[in-house]
């Protein structure tokens, strides 16, 4: 038969098959495939490999990182300052482009490795049975068709149905992102509410085997496995521009019309207003071109991002490209998993119920700390016979491990499946020892889990004979098949009937756990005595014949408890107008109770939807059922990528968190992509844009509270450096408008100096602040906002602006005043009273700038709040700026080429007049602000 043709949409079907069908439906027989069988197929179905895409190519990333627009900008930049007759400044210029591409393109470069990745969790080698052997091939070999051999730790190489298998239990976290080992059957399956991840007989790449033994027949390979389907989406999502890359584009383009207009606009003035000639005209019209032009945006920007990432690694966030640092600030939702994110990844038993009592028991995860109460009065297994036989049948019919802390890993972990592990630990906490037990009460057989059957049963040697015998059966399920197993049940160490009343009773407290999506598990015992017919064989024993007439003990309650932490997290979110929506691959009960329990749903019926309900849905509902509380459960790889799409076509700026080879797509799709890095898989930390080193949600609040701060840093680097555009424009506008009877205050070289030289350095301060007090109570960033938006221009030039305009115009007739009015051209002259008022120009800008960038460390808050010197780097520039000016005031050699000259001590004493007066005029503004804020109602 054709192979090609028996397989179209096979995992649809092949589930519901039996056995001895899905040899026949592959043209296959417990002997394997045939080589020249395998050699054919594979010429039709290729090589079981994961493709790699044609990437862009290396040299046209780099050459993008020096051809955006801030970058043409800067190249334009500096050829005018060369026209200008200043090569250095054109040097200097081209200098901080170099810098900024070379960066940028190694941030860039190092993040995009998820195909290796990924390529790395495939196993290298497959074992299968082929003519009737049993041989080791290349994995990348298998055909569909060959019949593969399964063994505990085992990696799966292709997406399979099983055909035999012995207390198989598979990891399947990749797929799903939930930890817990899946158990698996070779029966036929014919349920259809099942995701594909849920048909127990089928097997998928990508997966490992935790226990057990198989044999399954391959029925899909290389990038039509349902991990080659997430390779694909992963490697199929291209990046955007972050709303930074777009806003700095923005601005760029805001820039670059208002340096032109104002360029045009001197130009045009000198040559008609002041009748200069047309090569002065356009040399003085270039320069103050050069003036309006940000030259330090970019290292301030890089800058502010790299102090934020240094900021947030010591907070337990690693970000990976920098401009994912402002993506954060903007973030409006969040799509988060659950386990080990929002909980600690670790089973805990958080009640014990027995048919007349109830305990709680303290402390979480494996760690062995914690205690048992019945109400207030603390107990051991000791003081209660029915407590002490409920936590050793539960721990003796388990087989998982702890691990103690290790050089490897300084918690508890786990070997086997985690619901198992915790049994152990309450046990612990009781004061039973486990290992001792199980020396004293030997295990002679198990019975192992299935899922029809619900339940797992190991039979035991006893010390002592009980009743006439040695042997006893430990049975641990789901309560309600235990229960109808049970004939009596235990009450103060005594066995008696269990009656209807009692059934009720048990299961109405199973109910009530679960409505609050705990775990429920029941046990019982029975004791085997060869007058019930229990055969002498052991290798006789079946769970018909040993699974009845039950003693029912009691129930243990667990869960993945929720970190400590997480609520206040979620709590600050909803304060900064952030959503939270929970998308994970466990049921929807226990997802609920988690995101009420911590805060993530406040309504009575928020809306959980499937991953079935959801294939359902049109993406015109799913937006309007994203617009309130819900969550997602048991969703597949490609619908978690799907709602994030969504929330993007919406306008949402997404952080999705993740851990799984699942998880990639959504987090490359994701504006901002956050992995774990403790149960993080590689492929996910390298489709991520950040990675959390402690799996923590409250780390990822901390992110976004340090994102809007490099926001908020840029505009105030942007308030500062504008603020000194209008005192450089007002001389020069003074002159114009006078018809040169005011002769020009400011030279262009003067103009650059502050642009380049005094104001750099405190500009790259206010790059490093601290999140300010209050940022995380205000709601995202509108993205249709400007970051030169109407405010900052009217503060910038309306504002500081017009102060540092004063303070300059009054320090320069202040010399003009005391030495008389000297008369000089537009390009300057010899005369010593304009050389001296130009140089108190300069320092008076200067001197205000040193007040403004003070006033630009808080928008609202007193800076005396914040502490005037907290900012080591602001103080540094501070510092460097007066000796700059000092230097090219009193330096010879300074003075010939700044046009400058000595000021006088009186000359001094008012430059510093101005910034304690800039400094106080503006804390008087923002203490008005503070107060009509505090007024207005909310």
């Amino acid at each position: 038969m054709n192979c090609d043709e028996a397989k179209v949409d096979v995992k649809k079907s092949i589930y519901k098959l039996p056995v001895d069908k899905v040899y026949e439906v592959f043209g296959t027989s417990y002997k394997g495939l045939t080589r020249g069988q395998a050699a054919q197929y594979q010429k039709e179905q290729g090589k079981n490999v994961i493709d790699e895409k044609k990437k862009k190519s290396v040299l046209l990333i780099f050459l993008g990182n020096f051809t955006h627009l801030m970058a043409v900008l800067l190249w334009v930049g500096g050829i005018v300052a060369f026209f200008a007759g200043m090569p250095e400044l054109g040097i200097a210029i081209w200098l901080v482009n170099v810098i900024n591409g070379v960066f940028s393109f190694w941030q860039e470069h190092r993040a995009s490795k998820a195909t290796d990745a990924l390529r790395n969790m495939l196993p290298s080698y497959a074992r299968v049975i082929r003519d009737g052997e049993e041989q080791k091939i290349l994995a990348e070999d298998l055909v569909i068709g060959d019949i593969v051999l399964l063994e505990e730790g085992d990696k799966i190489s292709a997406d399979a149905r099983l055909v035999e298998c012995s207390d198989l239990q598979v990891n399947q976290s990749t797929l799903t992102g939930e930890s817990n080992p899946v158990r698996k059957v070779k029966d036929a399956v014919l349920k259809n509410d099942l995701t594909l991840a849920e048909i127990p007989n089928l097997i998928f790449a990508g997966t490992s085997v935790s226990e057990g033994n198989g044999k399954a027949i391959v029925i899909e390979i290389g990038m039509r496995t349902e991990f080659g389907k997430i390779a694909d989406l992963t490697q199929s999502m291209e990046k955007e521009d972050s709303p930074l890359q777009k806003e700095m584009n923005r601005l760029t383009k805001q820039i670059s019309i208002i340096a032109i207009a104002f360029g045009v606009f001197f130009f045009v003035a000198a040559l008609f207003l002041v009748n200069e000639p047309i090569a002065s005209s356009f040399i003085f019209s270039l320069g103050m071109i050069v003036a309006f032009i940000p030259e330090g945006l970019l290292p301030t920007v890089t800058l502010s991002l790299a102090m934020a990432v240094q900021r947030m690694s010591k907070r337990n966030a690693l970000v990976k490209t920098l401009s994912s640092v402002e993506t954060l600030g903007s973030t409006t939702v969040i799509c988060t998993d659950k386990t080990g994110t929002l909980t600690q990844n670790e089973m805990t038993v958080s009640n014990l119920w027995l048919i007349n009592k109830e305990f709680k028991v303290t402390g979480v995860g494996y760690g062995p700390e914690g205690n048992i109460f019945e109400g207030n009065r603390k107990v051991k297994a000791e003081d209660d016979k029915d407590l002490k036989l409920l936590l050793t049948g539960a721990a003796l019919c388990s087989n998982a491990r702890l691990l103690p802390p290790n050089e490897e890993s300084n918690r508890y972990t786990v070997l086997g499946d985690p619901t198992e592990a915790c049994l152990g630990v309450v046990a612990e906490k009781a004061g039973i020892d486990i290992h001792e037990k199980a020396e004293l009460t030997p295990r002679l057989r198990e019975l192992p889990f299935e899922s029809r059957r619900k339940r797992m049963t190991t039979i035991h040697q006893l010390q002592e004979e009980i009743e006439g015998t040695k042997r006893i059966a430990y049975i641990k399920g789901a309560p309600k098949e235990i229960m109808k197993l049970s004939e009596t049940i235990r009450i103060n160490g005594e066995v008696k009937p269990i009656t209807d009343k009692m059934r009720e009773e048990i299961m109405k407290a199973n109910d009530g756990y679960a409505r609050d999506g705990l775990r429920v598990l029941a046990v019982a015992y029975r004791l085997l005595h060869k007058d019930d017919n229990i055969p002498v064989a052991m290798s006789a024993y079946t769970p018909e014949i040993i699974e009845k007439d039950l003693v029912f003990v009691g129930l243990i309650v667990m869960a993945d408890p929720p970190r400590p932490e997480v609520s206040d997290a979620v709590e600050e979110c909803r304060r900064a107008g952030i959503r939270i929506v929970m998308i994970t691959g466990d049921y929807g009960l226990t997802a609920e109770s988690i995101a009420r329990r911590i805060g993530i749903v406040k309504g009575s019926n928020p809306r959980v939807v499937s991953g079935l309900e959801l294939e359902e849905l049109s993406d015109d509902k799913l937006k309007e059922y994203l617009k309130d509380e819900i969550i997602f459960a048991r969703v597949a790889t490609e619908q978690k990528l799907r709602v994030v799409s969504n929330l993007q076509a919406m306008g949402e700026i997404v952080a999705v968190t993740g851990d799984g080879v699942n998880d990639a797509p959504a987090l490359k799709k994701a504006d901002i992509g956050v992995a774990m890095g403790i149960a993080g898989t590689d492929v996910a930390k390298e489709a991520a844009d950040m990675i959390l080193t402690d799996d923590n949600f409250a780390s990822i609040v901390h992110a976004i509270e340090e994102g809007r701060a490099v926001y908020s840093n840029i505009r105030k680097f942007m308030l500062y450096i504008l603020n000194s555009n209008v005192p450089e424009a007002v001389p020069s506008a003074m002159f114009l408008f006078s018809r040169g009877a005011i002769p020009l205050p400011l030279t262009v070289m003067q103009i650059l100096t502050i642009d380049l030289g005094t104001d750099m350095l405190p500009a790259l301060g206010l790059g490093t602040e601290k999140p300010e007090k209050g940022v995380m109570n205000e709601p995202p960033r509108n993205q249709k906002e400007p970051l030169l938006n109407k405010k900052l221009v009217i503060k910038a030039f309306l504002w500081y602006g017009v102060l540092g305009s004063l303070t300059s115009a009054i320090s320069y007739f202040f010399i003009n005043i005391q030495n008389g009015w000297p008369k000089v051209p537009l390009a300057g002259g010899n005369d010593p009273v304009y050389i001296k008022a130009t140089a108190m120009t300069l320092a008076a800008i200067v001197f205000s700038q040193v007040g403004a960038v003070f006033n630009c460390r808080t928008e609202k808050q007193s800076v005396f709040k914040v502490g005037m010197f907290s900012n080591k780097q602001v103080n540094f520039g501070v510092v460097f700026e007066i000796f700059l000016i000092s230097a090219l005031v009193y330096f010879p050699l300074f003075q010939s080429i700044f046009h400058t000259a000595a000021l006088k001590l009186s000359d001094c004493l008012l430059l510093f007049i101005w910034p304690p007066l800039i400094l106080l005029i503006e804390e008087l503004r923002k203490a008005l602000v503070r107060r009509r804020m505090l007024r207005k109602p909310e």
